[in-house]
C-alpha cells in the first residue's frame, strides 16, 4: 500500500475505535464491533489506573507502554504527546506539569481529537489543548516543547524519518523524548506483513528493533536507550487468520518476535 492510503487505512480504524469504551475495543480484536481482523489491543496495553492524572473516559486501552514513567516531566514544561488519541497520556502528563504547565497533543483523526476535546473540557483543563496534524509534518513552531511523548503511535507512520526528523525539529534545545512503540526482532511472515488491518493493529507498521534506534539517532538524538522492553505474544486464534497452522509453528519456534520498548532520547 502507498503511505496515502497507509494513512487513511489508520484514520479509518481509529475513528471507529473513538466512539467505543476500553472494554468494546479490548473484546473486539480490531476496535469495531463485530470484526476481528487485527490485533487485540489488550494485548500489549498496560494499566494506567494507578497514575495520578488517570482519567477513565481518555483511556481506550490502545497504548503498549507508559511512556510517562521514564519521561521525567517536571513542573512547568510544555508536553507533546504524539497521537494523542482521547487524551489518555496528555492528562497523566498534566497532572506531571502543573498548572504552570502546558500540554499539547497532536492526532490525525477528527473522531479522536474531538472526544479528546471533550473530556479536556469536563475537567476543566486550560493548560491541555488538542491540534490536528500528521506527525510527519507537524504543524508546530521549531523549539517549542520541553519533552515528547507517544504511545503506540509511531509504528503507524509510514515515514519513520520523518517523524524522528519533526520531533527533532520542534524540541527546545534542551529538549528530550519518551515512547513506547512497536519494534520486531528477527522477520514476520510475510503475511503478517501484507495484512493491512494488521498495520493498524500496530504490527506490520513495525520494523527491526536496530533499524528503529538508528532513525532515532539520524535524526540527531543522543543518548539513545531502551528503558523497557516486552515481548508481545500474539494468541494463536489471531495468527491462524493469517498464516496456515504449520506456518504458525514455524513462526513461534523461529525466535522471530514483536517487541515494545520504551524508549528516551534527547536532542
Amino acid at each position: 500500500m502507498k503511505a496515502e492510503d497507509l494513512k487513511l487505512l489508520v484514520q479509518d480504524k481509529y475513528g471507529q475505535i473513538a466512539n467505543q469504551s476500553k472494554q468494546e475495543n479490548e473484546s473486539s480484536c480490531c476496535g469495531s464491533t463485530g470484526c476481528c481482523d487485527t490485533i487485540d489491543y489488550s494485548v500489549m496495553a498496560e494499566s494506567y489506573e494507578k497514575l495520578a492524572g488517570y482519567n477513565m473516559d481518555a483511556d481506550l486501552g490502545l497504548g503498549c507502554g507508559l511512556p510517562t514513567q521514564f519521561a521525567i516531566i517536571n513542573k512547568g514544561d510544555h508536553v507533546l504527546d504524539l497521537g494523542s488519541g482521547a487524551g489518555n497520556d496528555c492528562f497523566v502528563a498534566r497532572s506531571l506539569v502543573g498548572e504552570k504547565g502546558r500540554v499539547t497533543g497532536l492526532d490525525f483523526t477528527d473522531a479522536m481529537l474531538e472526544k479528546a476535546r471533550q473530556n479536556a473540557e469536563k475537567l476543566s483543563f486550560n493548560n491541555v489543548e488538542f491540534v490536528k496534524g500528521d506527525i510527519e509534518a507537524m504543524p508546530l513552531s521549531d523549539a517549542t516543547y520541553d519533552v515528547i511523548i507517544s504511545n503506540c503511535v509511531l509504528n503507524l507512520v509510514p515515514d519513520k524519518n520523518k517523524a524522528f526528523t519533526q520531533m527533532h525539529r520542534v524540541l527546545k534545545e534542551t529538549g528530550h523524548f519518551c515512547v513506547s512503540d512497536i519494534v520486531l526482532e528477527g522477520e514476520l511472515p510475510k503475511s503478517l506483513q501484507q495484512a493491512a488491518e494488521m498495520y493498524a493493529g500496530c504490527v506490520s507498521g513495525a520494523i527491526q528493533k536496530e533499524a528503529y534506534l538508528d532513525e532515532i539517532r539520524e535524526a540527531g538524538f543522543q543518548s539513545v536507550e531502551i528503558k523497557k522492553e516486552k515481548v508481545i505474544d500474539i494468541p494463536e486464534e489471531i495468527l491462524v487468520k493469517y498464516m496456515q497452522p504449520e506456518e504458525v509453528k514455524q513462526f513461534k519456534q523461529s525466535g522471530s518476535g514483536i517487541f515494545s520498548i520504551t524508549v528516551v532520547g534527547r536532542k
